[in-house]
């Protein structure tokens, strides 16, 4: 009688513990159901090219941000103007309006690193737009000389939100002529990555 009671309570205890794996298992894997925006400025549409990968695994809205009035299409004239606003803290007026921003639980920011810096538009768009108490996640593109400072900016000027780890991959290099690369097989293989980031922040839609 001993032993039968013994063997029941290790079934039980293993039963239980099997059930603990699976039940911590499923809220591993339970995705955010908040809304979600998606916020991206992109001048080699590399950045972009991000920003349709993660609406496709997360949803949400896509907005592209424009700028009252544009850059110059000369490259070597933006970075001029460019370097001159980030030394006199000048943010361009955005042409781009987000209506009822508030309704949105999660914000995606993308972005190109700029002479090592957060774009002078994004700054913008984050000046002008109050994302207290929103799940705010950058992600970025660049030209091979990584983020830079941008992710440290983002949480500086998003200090009373939740800033989430974020995503960076090399873009086009613009300088020598290179525009969009994330294309094709490259495209690809950075979706794998970015459904890889996303899963580890635990950002993804139902069934992904």
């Amino acid at each position: 009688m001993l032993r039968i009671i013994l063997a029941f309570i290790l079934f039980i205890s293993a039963c239980s513990s099997s059930q603990m794996k699976k039940m911590n298992t499923k809220m591993e894997a339970t995705p955010y159901t908040g809304k979600v925006l998606i916020v991206y400025l992109s001048r080699t549409n590399n950045t972009k090219a991000v920003a349709e990968m993660i609406q496709k695994n997360v949803g949400g809205n896509l907005v592209a941000l424009e700028l009252v009035t544009p850059y110059p299409e000369d490259y070597k004239a933006t970075v001029q103007q460019v370097v001159r606003e980030n030394e006199s803290g000048y943010l361009p007026p955005l042409k781009t309006k987000i209506d009822n921003i508030q309704q949105y639980d999660i914000v995606f920011v993308g972005f190109p690193t700029w002479g090592m810096k957060l774009p002078p538009p994004m700054k913008s768009f984050l000046h002008s737009n109050d994302l207290s108490g929103k799940t705010v996640i950058p992600f970025n593109t660049n030209g091979g000389y990584g983020i830079g400072s941008c992710f440290q900016t983002v949480e500086q000027m998003c200090s009373k939100s939740r800033v989430l780890e974020g995503f960076s991959i090399g873009g086009g290099q613009e300088i020598n002529g290179q525009y969009l690369v994330i294309k094709d097989e490259k495209a690809k293989e950075v979706e794998i990555e970015v459904r890889k980031w996303l899963q580890k922040i635990k950002v993804f839609k139902e069934g992904e």
